[in-house]
């Protein structure tokens, strides 16, 4: 069946995705992801949450959890039985980018570490499209020649749009770059269902078959490496307000050239499923992948079921949700950080939080206290079953730190009811905060079960992010 997977795309692929089980990867990854990621996210004045991109922009920067990556590469790299080609490279590498292009030298190690999982999950057949821009484009094809190997590159696709950006100090930009390497040197490349009419001088060709002269319509020209979008105004019955969406013509144009009907099509960062969409329309089977929930729940499913009258349990399957207690433990043990972004999102907050050294804040929950004027809650994530009443008062020490008039923890395990007193007396010794006349405790416990229940957090208008009150997506 039909698969969306809630989750990092390498926790994912590693636990859940055998070897050469896929036909076909399409991915746009992540690179200045705030736009992608803060696009899902708006406040109810309609701006972008500012911490949304300090979100974003830490994941890249290269602290010790990047630095412990990096230097495990180069075993990944063998284990993945590479060659020592690529491994030496990574032992050099960093070197030359650590004091210049620090950030970068973090997001290439993060894809590295991704596409030798997709190697791995990719048939011998396969063909996998990677999406990118300028900015990082020659350092991913340094990565894929050394991952896929320089033999096994098939093209280098521009797709090139109208209607681009204009400024006074550089050329206007007006293309994206998509990398196509195949697995091995046999590979699916359906050349007949991708033909391009040839030039109207050449609609009709002459030939001889026994003795006679006659006329036949030839069926098209092989394309060329560049795929013209007249404008990305044609997008516009498509548009799911997602800042890097992709047009359906385009994802229809990949799937058909490097897969066949009954192919299974991968998208680890599917964002907005417009590669889902392509590959259903295409009888292809499909799985989709992505690290936010409300793209997965409120974007993808609502995509799905809204333009492709598909459903949930009948027709695909959503994977890594946790919709009990026993699935949010699983969770915990699975992927720490990852149940903490979870326990953020489920009660309407922004994950602000890295990876490491997130300094006790996981993630803020925005309200309105009136006049446009928005505030926030700083929420903590607790996962272990020995939480202590210092817990509590770190989190009051954040709140007043960063000037927060609201503190939330997030307890996966239940307290005792002595705990729990001493943890609530502890609480509200913080005080109220008044609101139009009402007051709301300043800091607020929740339990995994309490939210799963339904239970939020007790606060004055909250700025939600695109939930189910959103408008219908657009048809056809």
């Amino acid at each position: 069946m039909n698969r969306l997977y809630y989750g990092d795309c390498l926790t994912i692929m590693r636990e859940f995705l055998p070897p050469e089980s896929v036909d076909l990867i399409y991915l746009d990854p992540p690179f200045n992801s705030n736009r992608a990621y803060n696009a899902i996210y708006k406040d109810e004045t309609g701006r972008p949450l500012p911490d949304q991109i300090e979100a974003f922009c830490d994941l890249w920067n290269l602290d010790a959890a990047a630095e412990r990556v990096i230097k495990h590469m180069p075993v990944l790299i063998q284990e993945a039985g590479i060659g020592n080609g690529l491994a030496e490279f990574w032992r050099i590498w960093p070197d030359a980018l650590r004091k210049t292009q620090p950030r970068l030298l973090a997001y290439l190690s993060y894809m590295t570490e991704r596409l030798l999982c997709l190697r791995r999950i990719l048939k011998p057949t396969g063909s996998i499209y990677l999406h990118c821009d300028p900015t990082a484009s020659h350092y991913i094809k340094m990565v894929m020649d050394g991952v896929f190997g320089h033999e096994n590159f098939r093209n280098e696709i521009i797709w090139h749009y109208k209607n681009a950006s204009r400024g006074k100090r550089r050329l206007a930009k007006s293309h994206d770059v998509i990398f196509w390497y195949s697995k091995s040197g046999e590979y699916v490349f359906s050349r007949d269902d991708i033909l391009v009419p040839f030039e109207s001088d050449m609609t009709e060709w002459r030939y001889e078959r026994g003795g006679q002269k006659g006329k036949k319509k030839p069926k098209g020209k092989t394309p060329d490496d560049v795929f013209i979008l007249p404008s990305l105004n044609t997008m516009a019955k498509e548009r799911l307000g997602y800042a890097t969406q992709k047009p359906l013509a385009l994802l229809d144009w990949i799937i058909k050239s490097g897969s066949r009907p009954g192919d299974v099509v991968l998208d680890p960062f599917c964002g907005c499923a417009t590669t889902l969409e392509a590959a259903h329309r295409l009888k292809r089977g499909w799985i989709g992948i992505d690290i936010a929930i409300h793209a997965v729940k409120r974007v993808a499913k609502v995509r799905l079921e809204e333009r492709l009258g598909l459903r949930e349990g009948r027709d695909f399957e959503i994977s890594g949700v946790p919709r009990t207690l026993e699935g949010a433990q699983a969770l915990w043990r699975q992927d720490a950080w990852h149940f903490q972004k979870w326990a953020v999102e489920q009660v309407d907050g922004f994950v602000t939080m890295r990876q490491s050294g997130d300094g006790g804040i996981d993630g803020r929950l925005y309200f309105d206290r009136g006049e446009r004027r928005l505030e926030s809650m700083v929420v903590e994530v607790k996962g272990g079953a020995s939480v202590g009443i210092g817990a509590v008062r770190d989190l009051r020490g954040s709140m007043e730190r960063e000037g927060a008039p609201m503190a939330g923890l997030i307890l996966l395990e239940e307290l005792s009811a002595r705990k729990a007193a001493n943890f609530q007396r502890e609480m509200a010794a913080a005080g109220e905060l008044e609101h139009l006349g009402k007051g709301y405790p300043r800091m607020q416990l929740l339990t995994v079960r309490e939210i799963l229940e339904g239970k939020r957090f007790a606060t004055p208008s909250v700025a939600r992010g695109r939930g189910e009150g959103s408008p219908r997506l657009p048809m056809g």
